[in-house]
């Protein structure tokens, strides 16, 4: 048995030392150490010796097996250590190399465009004024002089938000109009000057060429004697100072909550002027619609009529990109496509 023990260890030390593997180095301890390996059956005929041969024997096998455990645990760690060693050099960065250049993002047009809007009226002293896109039917129309049933009601395709039974309806803002309820509030009786941009949503079913959710810039002007002059010259003077060298004109129009009304013309910038496609050859193209506030809509945000007076007026940010960059179709700024986004 004993002779068995020396050759059995041999065996094992020779094979250890063409180990170079962690997988392998398991599968000999299990081929050496583990239960039915030649050391296990070895140990399993004790049995058959005699009292005296046993405590030499038991000692032996001891000592073959702590032998063997020692070169299992070194040959471990070296193997540990050179699979750490090349796995350091296979991951190691060089240094010296040129990183990789880091893509930088760019603002949408629209939000370029808001703030060259924002940036125009604030050198005219208009804030801004943020108000929610949640709104209530009274903010969104009743109070903007739009009651209900009023066939005006019928301009606006409205998104309602579905609230418990017996409460206040509740919709997604059609226009930024309610948030010049929220401003004269605020400010009255006070003169008021802001800018109210922001996002507005209409169920626009039936006419494929309009979008169900759109940006807006209103702004608002009360004070003492304000008059159409001033909304002419402030509109002019933003026009001038987006689009550059432009003409603009005013045309009779209708808005619940506006008295009088207008749209407001630029000359065509796709042909200055001269007659194209885009303006059906008129050489004008509509920017914005604007009036002077309604007296109603005064009175419900706390003026009195008789004694302030203000306009309003609305435009989009969409209508301006295309007439500041000769874009045909305002819908290609929502499409994603990143190539034609890189313009500009």
């Amino acid at each position: 048995m004993i002779e068995q023990l020396d050759q059995m260890q041999q065996a094992a030390l020779a094979e250890l030392g063409s180990i170079n593997t962690l997988e392998a180095l398991r599968a000999w301890r299990q081929r050496y150490l583990g239960k039915q390996s030649p050391l296990g059956e070895i140990s399993k005929g004790m049995g058959k010796l005699s009292a005296a041969e046993r405590p030499a024997m038991g000692q032996r096998i001891n000592a073959v097996k702590q032998l063997l455990e020692q070169a299992f645990a070194a040959c471990e760690t070296e193997l540990q250590t050179a699979a750490q060693a090349a796995e350091l050099a296979r991951d190691q960065v060089d240094v010296t190399m040129p990183g990789r250049p880091v893509q930088s993002g760019r603002l949408h047009p629209i939000t370029q465009v808001l703030r060259e809007i924002e940036a125009a009226f604030a050198q005219m002293g208009f804030g801004v004024w943020e108000s929610p896109e949640v709104e209530s039917d009274e903010y969104n129309f009743e109070l903007l002089n739009i009651p209900a049933n009023h066939p005006s009601r019928d301009m606006w395709d409205t998104f309602y938000v579905q609230t418990p039974q017996g409460a206040d309806q509740v919709v997604l803002r059609t226009h930024t109009s309610p948030g010049q309820l929220h401003a004269m509030r605020y400010f009255a009786p006070g003169p008021t000057r802001v800018i109210l941009p922001g996002k507005c949503y209409r169920y626009e079913a039936v006419d494929a060429t309009h979008d169900m959710q759109f940006y807006q810039v209103e702004g608002i002007a009360v004070g003492d004697n304000i008059t159409m002059a001033d909304l002419k010259g402030t509109l002019a003077q933003f026009a001038e100072q987006v689009l550059g060298t432009v003409k603009i004109r005013f045309r009779p129009s209708y808005f619940p909550f506006t008295e009088p009304s207008v749209e407001v013309d630029v000359s065509c910038t796709f042909c200055q002027g001269s007659g194209c496609r885009m303006c059906k050859h008129t050489g004008w193209l509509e920017i914005l619609g604007a009036g002077m506030i309604h007296p109603t809509v005064l009175r419900n945000a706390g003026y009195d009529p008789e004694k302030m007076s203000g306009f309003a007026f609305g435009l989009g940010p969409g209508r301006v990109l295309q007439l500041k960059y000769g874009v045909s179709e305002s819908r290609l700024f929502f499409t994603g496509n990143v190539r034609f986004l890189e313009q500009f």
